[in-house]
């Protein structure tokens, strides 16, 4: 019988925006577990961020891996090497910087020379 269990692969999840992205990871944060963002060059020249996540107890299986992604194709975030969320009464705030700042939740932003062979060839 053969194994195909969609625990075996990577499955891509593309976000609308860079603060849906951002949401995904302050809320691990805010539970405890570490987080970073991967950066790298896309396939059209832009820049690729995402977040690897796992679904758990997906169909008894130990987890889904999700990559959770944003396509940057202008490069109009530039190069910052945090990505900050704070959200307070007036709304949510999310930036990506060069640094941390007090009150503010920071995601290190992890620059990778190229993508990584198990993600998808068409990101």
């Amino acid at each position: 019988m053969p194994d195909d269990r969609q625990g075996e692969r990577l499955v891509p999840v593309r976000v609308d925006s860079l603060k849906d992205l951002a949401r995904i990871a302050a809320s691990i944060v805010t539970l405890g577990q570490p987080a970073y963002l991967v950066r790298f060059p896309g396939k059209n020249g832009g820049k690729v961020y995402g977040i690897i996540a796992v679904l758990r107890d997906y169909y008894k299986l130990y987890g889904l891996p999700m990559l959770y992604y944003y396509l940057d194709d202008d490069n109009k975030l530039g190069d910052g090497n945090y990505l900050l969320v704070k959200v307070d009464d007036q709304g949510e705030h999310i930036e990506v910087s060069r640094g941390t700042r007090p009150g503010w939740i920071a995601i290190p932003i992890i620059n990778l020379a190229e993508k990584p062979p198990f993600f998808p060839e068409d990101i």
